[in-house]
Order: structure tokens, then C-alpha cells, then sequence
């Protein structure tokens, strides 16, 4: 990877964070990678493709602490759930063994296990010694016919935002476009104009939760002609280029191929969210209102209507529950803001919210939902988190994995939002899973024990 290529994609001409002297993609801190380095966020994005042989060229230890740490869910292949590494050791880097393992891995992954296509992941090692592996893919490719793509994301190049938008840049460049979309089924009940493609960006299919989307779309006459990359197929992703409109669902990942695909082949795209209600019925309008099928907006309204009237009913006797109650919520991205609304939507307040992964626009989303007073938190260390809670009186703590113990060693009630959480939040059902997750977690016996007075006392 050239340094003027990482160069332009850190220079997001689309991300509002440019447009700031001090705070620009452009302008990273030093010990960015501290939290994920380049590789780790290419993995982060394309591992979800699930026909796909994902192939670490490295040392052992990159495939061991980045494999399977985001929970997507496949509905078919799986592929993608095996840790594939050419395993480089000492005497590989001695002898310059690195392209002649790489070589062989890639022939024998064909021949046992015939995936879509290979992506050979570069990582710090090879590329330090030069391995050419750009040569080898071409030379695997003819060797086994499978397309072969290679993703230059050495974990040295910068942080794990940029490993995301290095993976999108290669899927624009090297995958979407090769392929045409299938035909509709001709049993289709909807006439040809009332027929949309759609492509989503951004969006992991985390604890299949897109699976709650999915019916209202097909009912609706909305393909979906790939994801990048929940649940995605390698098939589906090289057709994203004939889509009609395009959601971004993580702008601070994926930006650049929204961009890239719309300055490409002229295709349309919002930035959205499918948590909470109100987010979830903003974004199936803007659907619909980008297609300009006045029908298609028409029979939208009347989905909407109906799922939240369902919605409304199934949450009634959590919102009783929850009214008044205060969340310190600290995550990033679209989360940062799309969950706000959902906990807004049961009647909780926000204290605080993290923005350390959140782009302008994110940022101004927050202050549209909680006032242009609303605390943003940039850093989340243990005591600042806890200083939040302590000051504003918060009930429990809404965050990753990592802040886990932090909740629990100051007795604190507190649900897993991020990637390894085992419930599905999106959606009109989602809604009502996060209700009874919040619910449970609040209610839970154990914190009247843990506040009560030792018996000693």
C-alpha cells in the first residue's frame, strides 16, 4: 500500500471531520492503534462475507487475536468461521519463505474447502520483508481459477478506522462491478416499476439482527442486493454497483465506498439507523422516498403505521418500567447517536453518551436528540465513566465488553450494546428485546444485595 493512497482514504473528503483543523481524519493521534490497528479493522469489515476463505499471511498470533470478534451471523456458508493463517515463523522470515507458504495455503484452501473467492490479509511481518503478495494472488488465481484478492492492511499503516476504509476501498475497487444482478423471480406479485434494488454499507448483521428488517423490505418489494457485510455473499457484494439507493449504516467505517459508489454509478445514499422506532421508520421512508416511487411511499406509510402500533402495544408495560430511568451510555459510531433514540423511545434519559468513534454529522444527530448541551464523552477511562455516573445519578451503564468490569466493581447494572452481545437491538422487535434486556439487567435481584449492609455491620 502506496502512503499517497492511505493519504487520500485519511483524507475523507465526505467526513465532516475534514473540515476541522485539529480533529481531521487527516491528522491522526499518535497510539491510534492502541484500540485495533489497520488489519484488525479490515478484518472487523469483511470477515462477515461468509463464502469467503479469509486467509491471514502472518505470524500466528494476528489470525489468534483478531479472528471472530464481531458476532454476525451467517444464514448459509461458513466459511469465513475458520482461522486460516500461513502461520510464518522465524526460519519463514530467515529463508524468505513468506510468498512460497503464501502460495501453497491459498491452493490447498481451494482444493479443500472451494470458497466464492480468497482474501490474503497482509499484515506487519511480510510486509516489512516485501512479500510480494499482490504476485502470488495473481499466480494462485490462474493456478486454481478462483479469484484471488489481496488486502493490504499491514497493522503499522494506522488505525483500525483505516483498516475499515482500506477493506471498503479494495471491495470498490477490486469486487463491486463484476457481476450482474439476477433477474426478479417472474412470480414476483410486484409490477416492474414497483421493483427495487438496494444496497446496504456499513451494516454486520450483529446477533442477526438485520433479520427483523429483512421481512418488511421483502414485503415492501425492496431487494436487497448485497450487504457489506453482514451476512453477505461474495456474489451479492460484486452486484452492489446496479443498486437504486444505498444506506450507510456506519459512516465512520464505510464513508469512502458510499462516496466512491456514488461518484462511480451516480447511486444515492443516506446515512440511517434501524434502532428505535423512530430511527428505524425514518430510515424505511428514506428508502422509499430515494427509489421516488410514490406507491412504494404509500404502502411504506402503511408498514409503518402498522409495525408501530405493534411496537407500541408490545412496549407499553416495559416503558412503565423504564420511565425516568438514566443510562450512561458510552459506545461510538452510529451507536453513539441511533441508540439514544432507541432508549428515548422507552422513556430512559441519556446522561452522557461516548462520541471517541463518532463523525460530525453523528455528533450533531446527538445534539438534536439530547440539546446542545449534551455531554459527549471523547475518552472513557474507568474514573471518568464512573465520575458520570456518581454526578448525574445514573441508574446503569449501557457499553462494550471492555467497560464490563468497570460497571460491575462500582455494583452497577450494565448491558453489553456492542459487537459480542448475543441479542438482536434492530428493528420494531428489536426494540422490544432491548426493553426486556434493560428490564432484566435493572431488576435483577443481585444489586439489592450488593447495596445492602454487610451483616457485620
Amino acid at each position: 500500500m502506496k502512503g499517497n493512497e492511505i493519504l487520500a482514504l485519511l483524507d475523507e473528503p465526505a467526513c465532516e471531520h475534514n473540515h476541522k483543523q485539529k480533529s481531521g481524519c487527516s491528522a491522526p493521534k499518535p497510539g491510534a492503534t492502541a484500540g485495533g490497528c489497520a488489519f484488525d479493522g479490515a478484518q472487523i469489515t469483511l470477515l462477515p462475507i461468509a463464502d469467503v476463505a479469509h486467509l491471514v499471511h502472518g505470524p500466528i498470533g494476528c489470525t489468534g487475536s483478531s479472528w471472530d470478534n464481531r458476532g454476525s451471523f451467517s444464514s448459509g456458508a461458513l466459511i469465513n468461521r475458520l482461522g486460516l493463517t500461513t502461520d510464518l515463523n522465524e526460519q519463514d522470515v530467515i529463508m524468505g519463505n513468506g510468498e512460497r507458504r503464501l502460495f501453497h495455503a491459498v491452493r490447498h484452501i481451494v482444493n479443500r474447502y472451494h470458497p466464492a473467492a480468497v482474501f490474503i490479509y497482509n499484515t506487519c511481518v511480510p510486509a516489512m520483508e516485501g512479500d510480494d503478495i499482490e504476485a502470488v494472488c495473481r499466480a494462485a488465481a490462474t493456478a486454481t481459477g478462483v479469484l484471488v484478492i489481496a488486502i493490504d492492511v499491514a497493522g503499522f499503516y494506522g488505525s483500525k478506522n483505516l483498516g475499515n476504509r482500506l477493506a471498503g476501498e479494495m471491495m470498490v475497487k477490486q469486487v463491486i462491478g463484476g457481476r450482474e444482478p439476477a433477474p426478479w423471480p417472474e412470480d414476483s406479485p410486484f409490477l416492474p416499476e414497483h421493483r427495487h434494488d438496494i444496497g446496504l454499507i456499513g451494516e454486520y448483521n450483529i446477533a442477526g439482527e438485520f433479520w427483523h428488517i429483512q421481512p418488511l423490505l421483502d414485503e415492501l418489494g425492496i431487494r436487497v442486493l448485497g450487504t457489506l457485510s453482514g451476512d453477505g455473499r461474495f456474489a451479492e457484494i460484486q452486484t452492489l454497483h446496479r443498486a437504486q439507493v444505498n444506506m450507510l449504516v456506519c459512516s465512520r467505517a464505510l464513508i469512502n465506498v458510499a462516496r466512491a459508489l456514488e461518484q462511480r454509478y451516480g447511486i444515492p445514499w443516506f446515512e440511517g439507523s434501524f434502532y428505535g422506532v423512530r430511527a428505524t421508520s425514518e430510515s424505511l421512508r428514506q428508502l422509499a422516498a430515494l427509489t421516488e416511487d410514490h406507491d412504494l411511499m404509500r404502502r411504506t406509510d402503511a408498514v409503518i403505521e402498522r409495525e408501530e402500533q405493534a411496537a407500541n402495544q408490545a412496549l407499553a408495560p416495559f416503558r412503565e418500567r423504564l420511565r425516568g430511568r438514566k443510562a450512561l451510555l458510552y459506545t461510538g459510531g452510529v451507536k453513539s447517536w441511533s441508540v439514544v433514540s432507541a432508549l428515548q423511545d422507552l422513556g430512559m434519559t441519556v446522561v452522557a453518551t461516548g462520541t471517541r468513534k463518532s463523525t460530525e454529522e453523528d455528533k450533531q444527530r446527538i445534539r438534536e436528540l439530547m440539546g446542545d448541551d449534551a455531554l459527549m464523552l471523547d475518552e472513557g477511562n474507568a474514573r471518568t465513566l464512573l465520575d458520570v455516573v456518581y454526578r448525574y445519578q445514573a441508574d446503569m451503564m449501557i457499553a462494550g465488553g471492555r467497560n464490563m468490569y468497570t460497571a460491575y466493581k462500582a455494583r452497577l447494572p450494565f448491558l453489553d450494546i456492542n459487537q459480542e452481545r448475543e441479542h438482536a437491538y434492530a428493528g420494531y422487535r428489536g426494540i422490544v428485546t432491548l426493553a426486556e434486556q434493560l428490564c432484566q439487567t435493572l431488576e435483577s435481584p443481585i444489586w439489592t444485595q450488593t447495596h445492602a449492609r454487610a451483616p457485620w455491620h
